[in-house]
């Protein structure tokens, strides 16, 4: 009987870590609030009439598209490392208002407006690209950044945000020039995960006559006070800055097996000419 009650923990053990690895959990960086407006990211994305992709397609909708969320679904659909929840929305357009089902993956994970341009970030699709660590390829979430006058799509410019683990959530801000010539304001759009050794990344981007340059991604990542690896940028503005160029300061720590700190500093400038930067 002992035996027999043996098996059959095992079993359920079993059962249940099959339903858990089968379970999908969405990205905390597409979790968006209810009776909130949200805007569409991608090219275009389909409305359903239930929350599923086999469901009827009943519309289309368009990047910069202001939509409400009116519920958010406990469906979720993983799209390679991209897994987010379905969303009830309605939206305009012309005189009528409609409803229907999105994913949201497609949506802006921030938005923003200033001097009569919307600007768009979001995370457009997954791809395999070449991995020393893993002696072969893995999966890379690509982000972006729109600038949109109306309908119009005036640039974008795209940009790695690493794995689903890296995807807990998003900002996305808007800074001013930082005295750097020519640019009429700097966005900023940062991805993080939630635990110790698990990367963020800040995604500075210029905005000068209706072009976006983005700067070197910065790379964050620590693990409690055994090891850090820090990142930033030092602007014309900042203090320390020289101007029309920017800093890029790496800063490294590291205990050792008898608990010594050692750090390493190193830094690079880069030159701004008012269009474009290079390494000085």
């Amino acid at each position: 009987m002992k035996s027999l009650l043996t098996v059959i923990g095992v079993l359920f053990i079993q059962l249940f870590s099959a339903q858990e690895d089968n379970m999908t959990y969405p990205d905390g960086i597409f979790s968006f609030e209810e009776n909130k407006t949200q805007k569409i990211f991608t090219d275009w994305t389909r409305v359903r009439k239930e929350p599923n992709v086999k469901s009827e397609v009943t519309d289309s909708l368009n990047t910069n598209q202001q939509i409400m969320i009116l519920k958010k679904e406990e469906a979720v659909l993983r799209l390679g490392e991209r897994g987010a929840n379905w969303y009830k929305i309605s939206y305009q357009k012309g005189d009528a208002v409609s409803e229907g089902y999105i994913w949201g993956g497609n949506l802006s994970v921030g938005y923003r407006n200033k001097n009569g341009y919307d600007f768009l970030f979001g995370l457009s699709k997954t791809i395999d690209r070449k991995s020393k660590e893993y002696n072969g390829t893995e999966k890379q979430n690509i982000a972006g950044i729109k600038v949109m006058e109306g309908n119009t799509l005036i640039d974008e410019v795209y940009f790695d945000t690493g794995r689903g683990e890296e995807l807990s959530y998003g900002t996305f801000t808007i800074e001013s020039g930082h005295k750097l010539q020519n640019v009429e304001l700097t966005l900023k759009a940062m991805v993080s995960g939630e635990a110790c050794g698990i990367a963020s990344y800040d995604q500075y981007v210029l905005f000068r006559d209706k072009k976006l340059v983005a700067l070197p991604q910065l790379t964050n990542v620590g693990d409690a006070d055994v090891y850090y690896h820090s990142e930033k940028f030092v602007f014309p503005n900042d203090q320390g800055g020289i101007p029309n160029a920017f800093i890029f300061k790496i800063e490294e720590m590291e205990r050792d097996d008898k608990d010594r700190e050692k750090k390493k500093r190193s830094s690079k400038t880069y030159l701004w000419n008012g269009s474009s930067y290079q390494l000085k």
